[in-house]
């Protein structure tokens, strides 16, 4: 479709007041899903993080990598597994969480950032001591997945206040000297709580909460976190979702102002949700 010049500027003109809104602020973003793991999407979320950081809204990007994580298992004759929808992370899928995470897919979207004329730096949460984390004890043993203790963002600020993007990729370091597998989303609320961050952005696989599962034309689009327990009561809120839509309450809870579950598979779904009034997801306030 060929946008002509005049309804380009008509664009623009809408979007002034938010960019306006947004200029100076601090918003986290969570990227995996498939947004990570099909190109074209992936092209246009490296697009819209170096449009929102060229008018002056601080982005902080944290991301999983899933998918890569399997891969490079499956390369070494070691079979995923996961308990409760956590990985189980033995010594040696530590070791390569660790290489993937924090080494190939945080380099990879540093460079997908700098090729497009943004400014990034890639973290993990051991660098700085940003991430301490724990063995998770949740009455089942899932090795070296942890939870985290203490969040110190002053890496994150000091490379915000350089001009770049912290990619952040969720391994932490541990007060015994280990290392452990944090969880992205979880990663997110808490350095989104800890930055007093304007909004939390988890990108998923779906519209967002739905009504009925199985319909994504009964989208929720605002959910006030008083009402969580009844949506979950109701069965509304359930699976998957649960910890996701827990981690937004969490952040807003500790002042985060806003979190948005967003599909990942719409192109530029931040674009919209940020500059626009329409939004493609839903929002917890």
């Amino acid at each position: 479709m060929k946008i002509s010049n005049n309804d380009r500027a008509k664009i623009l003109s809408q979007a002034l007041p938010y960019i306006q809104k947004y200029a100076g602020k601090t918003i986290v973003v969570k990227y995996g899903g498939n947004a990570m793991v099909s190109d074209e999407l992936k092209d246009a979320m490296m697009n819209d993080i170096v449009l929102m950081q060229s008018v002056g809204i601080n982005v902080v990007l944290v991301h999983g990598g899933g998918p890569e994580i399997n891969r490079m298992l499956e390369k070494v004759g070691k079979e995923p597994t996961f308990i409760n929808g956590l990985r189980y992370t033995d010594e040696e899928t530590m070791e390569i969480v660790q290489m993937v995470l924090a080494g190939k897919v945080n380099k990879e979207l540093v460079q997908h950032l700098e090729r497009r004329g943004g400014k990034a730096i890639g973290l993990c949460g051991i660098d700085g001591s940003m991430i301490r984390a724990q063995k998770l004890e949740d009455g089942v043993d899932l090795g070296y997945v942890g939870e985290i203790v203490e969040v110190n963002t002053k890496v994150i600020t000091d490379t915000i206040a350089d001009g770049y993007v912290p990619v952040i990729s969720t391994v932490a370091g541990g007060g015994n000297g280990g290392v452990y597998n944090i969880n992205a989303d979880i990663a997110a609320s808490w350095i989104a709580a800890e930055l007093g961050a304007k909004k939390l952005i988890l990108m998923t696989d779906i519209r967002g909460l739905l009504e009925d599962r199985d319909d994504e034309d009964t989208l929720i689009p605002m959910v006030n976190i008083s009402d969580v327990p009844k949506l979950q009561r109701q069965g509304i809120i359930s699976g998957g979702m649960i910890p996701k839509i827990d981690c937004c309450v969490e952040a807003v809870r500790k002042g985060v102002g806003r979190a948005h579950i967003l599909d990942g598979r719409i192109p530029h779904c931040i674009l919209i949700e940020l500059f626009s009034d329409e939004g493609v997801g839903t929002m917890l306030y």
